[in-house]
């Protein structure tokens, strides 16, 4: 026990309790469990904190003051040779000091003295009080005590009008009651021990039954109190160590005081299990929910396995469009490769491979991403109609409105674009995997060789017809030109026989990688359909998060209630 302090087990107790139900009312906000009558925080703390009332009580000058001023180690009551008390003094804590008179016989002293928090005293005039109305009020608060303590001074402890008042208490008070022998410094130690006994004899005569007796000296426990260093030495010579200790053991850990502390305790305990039922269904809560997700990520996968089988078959449309790109740009090359044309491009250059491959990929990007944009078209369609369902399950299962949260249709929209542009640039770069401008490339650089080598003579030819022709030569300019003539028919005859050649062959060199072309695609494909779904699958991304904060929000929620079932654990120990 310390210098200026008692019954701090108790209060440790008592403050424990209430933090422990201040724990409990907070977890149990957070986790949205009202616990209503279960812990009445307001009521309880009421209780808890209510302060013990001492009622001090004896002659004029008997003491009390002293009693007081020794038993906290302050200067609380004044303390004179003449009567300071005129009026009945209820000390209680306050913030600020002040002086509160509620009759002309009774007072209320507010002062911040932090043991006014758990004790309130109530500093009687004098049982022998010749002013009207004191004794009527102090027997008043007799009945709701704690304690009452009647002092006797050492030199007179059988004064009439204390031993009066004592004998017209009931039994109930009579229980409270404890007498204190003042000033007992005053007096030797033997003498002390022969009032003790006449103190005993006379209670047993006046009221039945022999209440604890001190005999202490309130001067030297207020000076031993107040010392620094604190002197226990006079504290003991005092007295006042075994009187702390009955209060302590007595009247803090009274019955009545434990029964108050074990019906709260109690009422903690009905808490804290309502407590962890709401946190005990909200985990299960939560596990229900992630399960239930679980099933939908595998119904999102489901969905894109049933597109995927059946990509064997979407892909033979792929096949088809590039047979009929394949044959019209096949005609394209036909129309290119005419004669007039064919020696037109040997002049200013031919472009005809690279101007047929430009075309016949824009053309089957064009092909594919319409194909793409049907395929996109049914499988967002699908997506949209899950989503519609999903709606009602989600609402159900996990309380949340899908359409009020996430835009679907704009993510599907998206999704749907970004599909549709993947397998554009998968059928542009298949295209140049493929390399089908290579062979052509090849027959046209031998095609446009030959027709070179036939146009180069037919000119050599009729320009030395023109030259015999301007040297007057005779009949060779016929000739010469007729030989140029027969050379360009044969150019013509080559361009038209080369032409049909070429054509047939890059068509058909088409066709034969037509399923290459689809097979480049599958992957691209497949890859496409999983962004698709991915991206519908993220769609439940904000679900997901808010059930991942759920669970991290347990977490703390599970811990703190572990840490307040120890402490009621310990406090249940304690009691």
């Amino acid at each position: 026990m310390s210098a200026t302090s008692f019954g701090e087990r108790y209060f440790a107790t008592r403050e424990r309790l209430s933090d422990l139900m201040r724990g409990i009312h907070a977890l149990s906000g957070e986790v949205g469990a009202d616990p209503g009558d279960r812990l009445p925080l307001a009521e309880i703390e009421r209780g808890l904190g209510s302060p013990f009332l001492f009622v001090v009580c004896g002659e004029v000058n008997a003491g009390k003051s002293t009693l007081i001023n020794g038993l906290f180690g302050r200067d609380l009551c004044r303390v004179n040779i003449l009567p300071e008390t005129d009026k009945v003094l209820w000390y209680q804590f306050g913030e600020t000091a002040r002086d509160v008179e509620i009759t002309p016989v009774l007072e209320e002293r507010y002062r911040p003295v932090e043991f006014l928090r758990d004790f309130n005293l109530i500093d009687t005039p004098g049982t022998n009080s010749i002013i009207e109305g004191h004794q009527e009020i102090t027997e008043r608060f007799l009945p709701t005590a704690d304690l009452v303590l009647f002092v006797f001074p050492v030199s007179n402890p059988w004064g009439a009008a204390t031993w009066n008042l004592i004998s017209r208490m009931d039994s109930e008070v009579l229980g409270k009651v404890v007498f204190i022998i003042q000033q007992c410094d005053q007096r030797d130690p033997s003498d002390i021990e022969v009032i003790l006994g006449h103190m005993s004899d006379l209670s047993m005569k006046r009221i039945g039954r022999i209440p604890p007796i001190f005999a202490v000296s309130g001067r030297k426990a207020f000076e031993a109190k107040r010392n620094v260093p604190f002197t226990g030495n006079m504290l003991d010579a005092s007295g006042y160590r075994p009187f702390e200790d009955f209060i302590s053991k007595n009247v803090c850990q009274s019955p009545s005081r434990r029964a108050a502390l074990e019906t709260w305790r109690s009422q903690a305990a009905s808490a804290l299990r309502f407590v962890e039922d709401h946190i005990e269904d909200q985990t299960r809560g939560i596990n229900s929910q992630s399960r239930f997700l679980e099933d939908v990520e595998r119904e999102i996968d489901a969905m894109r396995e049933t597109f995927v089988n059946r990509l064997s078959r979407h892909l033979d449309g792929v096949a088809e469009v590039f047979e009929t790109e394949g044959i019209w740009v096949t005609k394209r090359l036909r129309r290119r490769l005419g004669a007039f044309a064919s020696f037109a491009r040997l002049v200013r250059g031919d472009r005809t491979g690279h101007e047929v491959e430009a075309v016949f990929v824009e053309r089957l990007r064009e092909s594919v991403e319409g194909v793409a944009t049907q395929d996109g078209n049914e499988v967002t369609d699908a997506c949209r109609t899950h989503w519609e369902d999903l709606g009602e399950r989600v609402r159900e299962n996990m309380g949340i409105d899908l359409e009020s949260e996430i835009p679907i249709e704009e993510t599907l929209d998206a999704a749907k674009t970004r599909f549709v542009q993947r397998l554009g640039r998968a059928a542009r770069q298949g295209i140049g995997n493929l390399k089908v401008r290579n062979r052509l490339d090849k027959d046209l650089r031998r095609r446009n060789l030959a027709l070179k080598s036939f146009l180069v003579t037919t000119l050599l030819f009729i320009i030395a017809g023109a030259t015999c022709g301007a040297l007057a030569i005779p009949w060779l300019p016929m000739i010469f030109c007729g030989i140029g003539l027969a050379f360009l028919v044969g150019g013509t005859l080559t361009a038209w026989m080369t032409r049909g050649m070429i054509c047939r062959d890059f068509q058909q060199h088409l066709l034969d990688t037509c399923g290459s072309f689809a097979s480049t695609l599958h992957s691209d494909y497949e890859e496409a359909l999983r962004i698709i779904f991915s991206d519908y699958s993220a769609s439940l991304t904000r679900v997901r998060t808010r059930l991942a904060k759920e669970k991290l929000a347990i977490e703390p929620r599970l811990k703190r209630w572990q840490e307040l079932f120890l402490t009621l654990k310990a406090i249940e120990q304690d009691l």
